[in-house]
């Protein structure tokens, strides 16, 4: 009983990935996903795509972790209708997609950034010693 839960926790992200299977060819790649201040300015909630599927919401100050199978990953950024002023749905833009490589075992930490195309993915060092 209790496997299937611990399995279930590291897959959501909660739980680390067991160093087994990381290291095999089946194993998971982490990709971590930052938002802070000084790179993006607005106060408005950003919704995280990959392969065209909203899978998270980053508000200033927040980040997220995925456990994800290897291979090519479309990740998209878009600024999300909401409460704060200036956030509201207007006419957008083309966005911009990366497409983003995970191996099993990688683990890759990127933080959203603003420039003159729009907002984008800026790799980012990890913050503690692998």
């Amino acid at each position: 009983m209790r496997r299937p839960l611990l399995l279930a926790l590291a897959l959501l992200g909660i739980l680390p990935v067991a160093p087994a299977l990381a290291q095999g060819p089946q194993g998971y790649g982490v990709l971590i996903i930052s938002r802070e201040r000084l790179e993006v300015g607005t106060p408005c909630e950003i919704g995280l795509y990959m392969q065209d599927q909203l899978v998270g919401r980053l508000f200033p100050e927040q980040s997220v972790s995925y456990n994800l199978p290897p291979g090519p990953l479309v990740v998209r950024l878009q600024i999300l209708p909401g409460q704060a002023p200036g956030c509201n749905p207007g006419i957008v833009g083309e966005q911009r997609s990366a497409t983003l490589t995970l191996q099993a075992g990688d683990i890759l930490k990127y933080r959203i950034a603003t420039g003159a195309q729009g907002l984008y993915l800026k790799p980012a060092p990890l913050d503690y010693a692998p």
